[in-house]
Order: structure tokens, then sequence, then C-alpha cells
């Protein structure tokens, strides 16, 4: 069996419901046991509706699709915060598809499409151990504690990581 072609490809407006349908799959199959259902459907609704995907495009999150043998297996979303500073918004791939390679080869794709990169944040709950320890094994390291309410009561617990490049 040959190896399978992985890229990135820039998602539009045109690529929403995909990026919402990846979403619902990869979010429902990961998140219920570490947030319970009920703030995985909130945040669902709150952050990959058609309106509010479309509504963080205009605001400057860059979206690509990650594509595995012409399958869209997951999403990631960034956006600069200054000259050589990016937050990685979004991180996203298929959990039949994780413990692969595959999101190792991703951030290498992604932080070579901005070659003057030279700090990455992103977010990340303190209790989803599989992704810090992917994020620990890609350079990353836990810059500090956030405790961010999202609304309904909700509460987004998370480490806010940081990688800089070599």
């Amino acid at each position: 069996m040959s190896p399978s072609t992985l890229s990135l490809r820039s998602a539009s407006q045109a690529d929403i419901p995909q990026i919402h349908a990846l979403a619902v799959r990869i979010w429902n199959a990961h998140y219920p046991a570490i947030i319970g259902q009920q703030q995985v459907d909130y945040m669902l609704g709150k952050m990959y509706s058609p309106a509010a995907l479309a509504q963080q495009m205009e605001e400057g999150q860059t979206f690509y699709l990650v594509i595995e043998d012409d399958q869209a297996i997951g999403y990631v979303a960034i956006n600069a915060q200054g000259e050589k500073a990016y937050f990685l918004n979004k991180f996203y791939v298929d959990s039949q598809k994780q413990s692969k390679g595959i999101g190792s080869r991703v951030l290498q794709m992604l932080l070579a499409q901005y070659p003057n990169w030279e700090t990455l944040r992103l977010t990340v709950n303190r209790q989803n151990y599989t992704a810090i320890n992917f994020y620990f094994k890609n350079g990353f390291v836990i810059e500090k504690v956030i405790d961010m309410p999202i609304g309904e009561g909700y509460v987004m617990d998370d480490f806010q990581m940081i990688k800089r490049k070599a």
C-alpha cells in the first residue's frame, strides 16, 4: 500500500458546509468525555455554525482543509497577531486518523505557509491530554493558564501554549 497523499488546501466561504460537518463529527467523537455533550453542543453552535465560520473568515482567520487522498479529514485556522506572531485558532484532524504522524506533518505544512513566523500560540483544554502531549512533541511549551467564560455558564479551562522558531 502506498503512503497517503497529504495536503493543505486554502478554504473559502464555499467550504464552510464541509468545515461545519467536519467540526460536528470531530467534536462529537472527541470532546464529550472532556467537557460534556451539552458544552460540545453549545460550542458547536457558537463557534461552528455556518454564520460563525463566515464571520471568523471575515475577521481574518485563514482556514485550511486537511486533505488526505482527496478526502477532507480535518481543518486548521490561523491568524496573524503581529508581524511574525501567529495564533492557531483551530487544529483538528479526524480522530480515526490520529497517532499516524498526520498532525505533525500538517503542522509542518502550515508553518511552511508562513516562513516569517517566529512565534505560534494556541489554547488547548487542560484536560485534553492527547492534544497537550501532541503539542509538547511538536515543540510547544505551556505559557500560561487561561480560564475564559464563553457564555451560558460555560468556561474554557485552557492552557495557552507557544512554539518559538528555533
